[in-house]
């Protein structure tokens, strides 16, 4: 679907490599109707020059405050109440810094503070530059703020590292920002979504994983979010890329994933946890690399948390959804998960024998005190899509619910 853009956009672009996707986003979003100015800083000037951006918006480019021609009726005013909306893409850690502590130090923050127009920014740096502590504390301050921060994705960067801090695509971005419902079946509601397996260590160079690959979460992080909801995606250790619009939080381990989880928990509207957790952990990791100086070796192993259980047990506690994959008995396994955990939702579907894992597609049979549905074999995306809208459903219905006792509970299954 195309996406209805905002007629007046206000594009800034800030110092990094990325700078060279913001000329393709300008034109893209020219095509979709919008009229964009483009205010560029110094560091940005060093990667992409003002020319091209005057070429591909058909306006003067923007960069200095005290430009005389421009400022001589108070410009950046001017520009400040002309843009229905601000984009930064890229946006460095410096400029987030800087707009994190309310620097005014040139056109583009001072842009940015002098505007009633919603703010959008779209980070881009090296990964470690993006998980330094100073960073995330500047993102979360700018979060708490109201600005809408897009991103980053994960893959390869111009500095030959891999990780979280690429730019989204531009297409990625107009649908992030505009392309998804207003008053979609979550609108104004929090999910937050667990993904991916989780890895326990060994030693320095082992660990105890399984074979998820986190797309069947990653999938129902983005449909929520098309669903119109705040969706934060706690994520194991994957090779996939942050769906738009969606808050991320990585981990490895089980008790990092629990950890993140309560974190994130508070006003919490739906748990979906579709993440694969280890059931068990080595009782001790080694310190060294275990050598291999025998015929055999014993593992020991304990328990480890069950997330999943600990959401539902809570108080309050939001609408949980759980997953079960199963190699047999999958109806049989699947209810007395829902049962044993207090669930208010269980999607169940047969893994194994090329079923699911390493699968660009899925079947699901959704299961909640009282009723069931079959969602048929799909790509995840699509499934994703399906599954939300069932859960939408029965969160709505679950007031209802709790007015009448007598027609369903969670923890009370009856026939179907």
């Amino acid at each position: 679907m195309t996406a209805i853009v905002p007629t007046r956009i206000l594009l800034g672009v800030t110092g990094g490599i990325a700078a060279y996707k913001s000329a393709d986003l300008v034109r893209r979003l020219g095509e979709r109707g919008a009229e964009v100015q483009v205010v560029m800083t110094a560091g940005a000037r060093q990667f992409v020059t003002p020319l091209t951006f005057q070429a591909l918006s058909g306006r003067p480019v923007r960069s200095d405050l005290w430009d005389e021609s421009a400022e001589a009726a108070m410009g950046h005013i001017e520009l400040a109440r002309w843009a229905s909306h601000v984009l930064v893409a890229p946006a460095s850690a410096d400029f987030m810094a800087r707009l994190a502590h309310g620097l005014a130090d040139d056109l583009l923050t001072t842009l940015c503070l002098a505007t009633d127009a919603p703010i959008a920014v779209a980070p881009a740096m090296n990964r470690l530059m993006w998980a330094n502590p100073a960073t995330q504390a500047n993102v979360a301050t700018l979060r708490e703020r109201g600005v809408a921060v897009l991103g980053p994705g994960v893959g390869g960067q111009a500095c030959g590292e891999t990780g979280p801090g690429r730019m989204l695509e531009p297409e990625e971005l107009i649908a992030s920002l505009w392309s998804g419902p207003r008053g979609g079946a979550l609108a104004g509601r929090k999910v937050l979504i667990t993904a991916g397996p989780t890895r326990e260590r060994i030693d320095p160079v082992r660990f105890i994983t399984n074979r998820s690959s986190g797309k069947m979460g990653f999938a129902v992080a983005e449909a929520a979010r098309a669903a119109g909801a705040e969706v934060v995606l706690v994520s194991g250790p994957v090779n996939l890329a942050t769906p738009a619009g969606v808050r991320r939080v990585d981990v490895e381990s089980a008790e990092q994933m629990l950890e993140s989880v309560r974190e994130q928990l508070p006003g919490t509207d739906v748990f979906v946890a579709a993440a694969a957790v280890s059931d068990y952990r080595p009782v001790q990791a080694a310190a060294e690399k275990i050598k291999k100086t025998s015929d055999s070796i014993v593992l020991a192993l304990s328990r480890t948390t069950d997330i999943l259980a600990t959401v539902a047990g809570g108080s309050p506690r939001p609408f949980v959804v759980g997953f079960a994959a199963e190699t047999q008995n999958v109806e049989r396994n699947a209810l007395a998960k829902l049962d044993a955990k207090r669930l208010d939702m269980i999607a169940a579907n047969q893994v194994g024998d090329g079923l699911a894992f390493d699968c660009e597609d899925n079947a699901l049979t959704v299961y909640w005190p009282g009723g069931k549905r079959e969602l048929a074999r799909a790509p995840k995306r699509r499934l994703a899509d399906e599954l939300v809208a069932v859960i939408a459903e029965r969160f709505a219905a679950r007031d209802v619910e709790a007015a009448d006792p007598a027609r369903s509970a969670p923890g009370s299954v009856v026939s179907r």
